[in-house]
């Protein structure tokens, strides 16, 4: 446990720190917001980036189709309406009087460009495999365009709702995100990798400019320099960047607040399941009994995260009874039982197999992974882990160099199509989110049929087996919810945090 106790002292070093901190470093503009963010974008091509800081940055730039209310259904946004006029035929209208950064009208010509580009090989994006439903697009005139497609496909929309979609000007290629235009409330100024972004308001945004001058995202990959740089007034936000221990501490600072609230996000492993040790589920299975998901909730989060059983968020139409599926508390022997049928018996050393687990510099990722390498002990399975920034980290884990990785879903996991991205046997890289490269007919099968059916009791029924099929497979565990927890400084009002941990709030905040 050394190694824990000296993991958990970061938030005592923050509250020795914090006095000496002092007040100086502000933005040098009053009126633009500095926020922190935990690694660069990976593309702000919302067409290809497909990592969190990708889609939240990005999707302060691009405006999609569709938004999401509370209750995860869609509603108008760049689209004021849309009608499935046959199983194999979607026609979309688009709202009048929408510019592109640049002062160009957005029509319908763009839209279709923008699906196109996804899926006729003018780029090689994994978020291609989201619109492999697509036949063709035709526009009918300036503001209305017809999707055709080769097979019915339910979730389609949702693929274009803001944060995973976003407009291009027909003719953006390939590096289209060094230098992205959207008609987002947030024109694109300048990107440093692993320094910033940074972005301007847009004047002439058609849902109303935003109130400050602009944003600042600079890249701080340390947890402890962020809650400094928060502490000290060198930075604005931070929403989801430091540890739970940080924020307890950040709290008592008289210049900062934190708003917090229920999230969509979800935390959870996944694993190789072409590995030679982690192909037999049996060995999945035990890790997932060896985890001691409250003690990393109460350690970790303090307590503000709930359990998940499913990638979907809780309450999800869509999603699973716990009940109903396989369930694996805590349980060290139930864990060693199974390796044990599974051929694995502890060595001289009490050890009976070695697993490589990789993470991100993210702090609080770190931490937790930490706390997993303590439980899976009890259960003779030494767990090494390997952390890299998360260019690096990602890259692996897109090429499939991993046993085992922790990661987050944000925005994608509240459509249930989220299944086929990430575990469907045609959504291999750069296809699709598949990384540990899972294969099973029935699940394919069903989540062609749920893709198929218009009618929502059906539709949930086919997920609903997918999720107790996964349940047993695990392929993946789903681990928690974490709560959206947004630290600001005073002088900034209205930071409301969605769901989903995006970042439109930035559209409605102001600067006292």
């Amino acid at each position: 446990m050394r190694r824990l106790l000296r993991a958990m002292s970061v938030a005592t070093a923050v509250a020795m720190l914090l006095p000496m901190a002092g007040c100086r470093g502000k933005a040098a503009d009053p009126r633009t917001v500095v926020m922190i963010i935990e690694s660069s974008p990976n593309n702000l091509d919302l067409r290809q980036g497909t990592d969190a800081q990708s889609e939240r940055v990005g999707g302060v730039i691009f405006d999609g189709l569709v938004t999401k209310d509370e209750h995860y259904k869609l509603k108008p946004w760049l689209a004021t309406a849309w009608e499935q006029t046959d199983p194999l035929t979607l026609v979309i209208h688009l709202r009048d009087g929408v510019q592109f950064q640049d002062g160009r009208p957005m029509e319908a010509e763009d839209v279709a460009w923008t699906i196109r580009s996804m899926v006729d090989g003018t780029l090689i994006t994994a978020k291609g495999g989201a619109f492999a439903s697509v036949d063709r697009v035709d526009v009918r005139d300036r503001l209305t365009l017809v999707v055709h497609l080769k097979h019915p496909d339910a979730g389609l929309l949702f693929n274009m709702s803001n944060g995973l979609f976003g407009v291009v000007p027909r003719g953006a290629g390939r590096d289209f995100g060094l230098h992205p235009v959207g008609t987002g409330p947030f024109a694109f100024v300048s990107a440093v990798q692993d320094k910033e972004v940074i972005v301007r308001r847009n004047e002439h945004y058609w849902a109303g400019a935003p109130k400050i001058d602009g944003v600042r995202f600079t890249v701080v990959p340390d947890a402890i320099t962020s809650a400094l740089e928060l502490r000290k007034g060198a930075a604005d936000l931070a929403s989801n960047v430091v540890t739970l221990d940080m924020i307890h501490t950040l709290k008592q600072a008289p210049n900062l607040g934190v708003a917090s609230g229920e999230s969509s996000v979800v935390v959870y492993t996944n694993f190789n399941v072409n590995d030679a040790t982690l192909k037999d589920r049996r060995v999945r299975q035990a890790i997932a009994c060896a985890i001691d998901r409250k003690a990393i909730i109460d350690a970790i989060w303090r307590g503000e995260a709930k359990p998940a059983e499913t990638l979907l968020p809780a309450g999800h139409w869509a999603a699973a009874d716990d009940a109903s599926m396989a369930q694996y508390p805590h349980d060290v022997e139930r864990a060693e039982r199974l390796l044990e049928e599974a051929g694995y018996r502890r060595g001289a050393d009490g050890v009976r197999l070695t697993i490589t687990m990789k993470t991100s510099t993210d702090e609080t990722t770190r931490l937790m992974a930490m706390v997993m390498q303590q439980q899976l002990r009890a259960a003779g399975i030494r767990l090494e882990l390997r952390s890299a920034e998360f260019g690096t980290f990602y890259a692996d884990v897109t090429r499939g160099a991993f046993q085992m990785y922790a990661l987050r879903w944000i925005g994608s996991n509240e459509d249930p199509d989220i299944f086929r991205y990430t575990y469907g046997s045609a959504a291999f890289p750069p296809k699709g989110a598949n990384r540990g490269r899972y294969s099973n007919p029935r699940v394919d099968a069903l989540l062609t049929a749920a893709a198929a059916e218009t009618d929502e009791a059906k539709r949930r029924q086919d997920y609903v087996e997918v999720q107790k099929i996964l349940a047993v497979d695990l392929p993946g565990i789903p681990l928690w919810y974490p709560n959206n927890e947004v630290v600001y400084s005073r002088r900034i009002a209205g930071v409301q945090p969605e769901a989903s941990g995006t970042f439109s709030y930035l559209r409605t905040i102001t600067i006292q």
